[in-house]
């Protein structure tokens, strides 16, 4: 079960209910990802709301990473959407950044083109 005290939420994917977290190696992983020199930028970055698809598949991936999922790219990329397909992933995604920065965005993510 999720904890939002640690930063974590679940998602529906595959099937499962998973865990997702942004743990230090994770935000590390986005940083390097998205070409940000530190978490202001990154921060920056997703208070725009508009992520492209490789943009959602990178932050589930490393939130996946974070929440004890041993998973490749190619294996996470290949996971089935549930119910809501792109719109409820990006909640969950929306409802992650939340619990890791606090706050409540003024744009939350939207896949590009909805």
């Amino acid at each position: 079960m999720p904890n939002r005290h640690r930063g974590e939420v679940a998602v529906e994917l595959g099937g499962r209910r998973r865990k997702l977290c942004l743990t230090l190696g994770a935000l590390a992983e986005l940083e390097d990802a998205f070409g940000v020199a530190d978490l202001p930028a990154m921060v920056e970055r997703f208070a725009t709301g508009w992520l492209s698809s490789r943009d959602l598949l990178t932050l589930l991936a490393a939130g996946l990473r974070g929440g004890g999922e041993a998973l490749t790219d190619d294996e996470i990329a290949a996971l089935p959407l549930e119910a809501g397909g792109v719109e409820a992933l990006a909640g969950a995604l929306g409802d992650l950044l939340i619990a890791t920065f606090g706050g409540a965005p003024a744009n939350p993510p939207q896949p590009q083109g909805a």
